[in-house]
């Protein structure tokens, strides 16, 4: 096991990797807004304090790669199609809307990009898709989200031994906030992520890094790897900023406090804040022409698939 340890002081961004940090983390403050003012209906689950995993990992991945997505997924989407007008609208059930506005903020289907809420329901699926890929599709892979709560799942389990006997293109990125909804990891998993992969003879890489270019340095040639059959679980070992879903947030404030001194964007905006206050605002301007623009349409409906 390897650790990507993080440095002092994160380096600079090119701009269309800043740019699609701050829309995430824009997007999903003015979710949380919109559901405040009663503008959205049902529940959601935001990625702030994540949004580096899927934007470091985004040009480690090409359009043929398969990505399943979770319940905390709206970072992996606009990473993969940095399409914030489809995925608001779906949200908000509006025109225009990814799938017609039947799948809400959890459940979203896009060419090779599908998201569930259902945990560890990906893991199988993914197994089942890196082989079709292997016979069909050499080169490519399957890359599927999951937390560190998923691991109380039964199918994540046969997933791996699968992957490991068949030698599968199957990268799985583990998210681990160390809270599983309300639960602490460490009340609810046995043992360590890594020991889980070891026990069937999968790599395991630890990165605890929140720095966009130096997470891709130090994957690339191991998502190479990937690609040859080699399976590969990466552990992200990242911070929760807000609640689990839109409600109260029940963690001891250490642990809120903790996350917000890890946060990319407070420390980013220290290192760097030329480059910084100079997209920050226009890229907040943006998300809100979004949903205004969104917000104006009339209701979406279903016509029977997704985009």
């Amino acid at each position: 096991m390897t650790e990507i340890l993080d440095g002092l002081r994160l380096s600079r961004l090119a701009d269309d990797d800043l740019e699609l940090l701050l829309l995430v983390r824009h997007f999903e403050l003015k979710l949380l807004e919109l559901y405040g003012r009663g503008d959205l209906n049902g529940t959601t689950h935001t990625c702030l304090g994540q949004e580096y995993v899927p934007v470091a990992l985004r040009s480690l991945l090409g359009p043929a790669d398969h990505v399943f997505s979770n319940h905390r997924g709206h970072g992996h989407y606009l990473s993969r199609f940095r399409d914030p007008h489809g995925l608001l609208a779906e949200i908000m059930g509006r025109e225009g809307a990814v799938c017609g506005g039947v799948g809400g903020s959890q459940h979203i289907h896009r060419d090779r990009y599908m998201s569930t809420g259902v945990q560890g329901e990906s893991m199988p699926v993914a197994a089942g898709v890196a082989l079709h890929l292997k016979r069909s599709e050499p080169g490519t892979l399957a890359c599927v989200h999951i937390g560190d709560g998923t691991w109380g799942e039964g199918a994540v389990y046969e997933a791996l031994n699968l992957a490991a006997l068949w030698r599968l293109p199957l990268l799985v990125v583990v998210e681990n906030n160390g809270i599983a909804q309300s639960t602490p990891t460490a009340s609810q998993m046995a043992g360590t992520v890594a020991g889980r992969a070891a026990a069937f003879g999968i790599t395991h890489r630890l990165v605890v890094s929140t720095d966009v270019n130096e997470i891709r340095l130090s994957l690339e040639r191991e998502i190479a790897r990937v690609r040859e059959g080699q399976p590969l679980v990466v552990e992200f070992v990242t911070h929760r900023l807000g609640p689990h879903s839109k409600g109260d947030d029940i963690r001891p404030a250490d642990v809120v406090q903790a996350a917000r001194e890890n946060d990319w964007y407070a420390r980013y905006a220290h290192d760097h804040p030329e480059h910084f206050h100079r997209l920050d605002g226009v890229v907040k301007a943006e998300v809100e022409a979004v949903a205004d623009e969104v917000a104006a349409r009339p209701l979406s409906r279903w016509e029977g698939s997704c985009v």
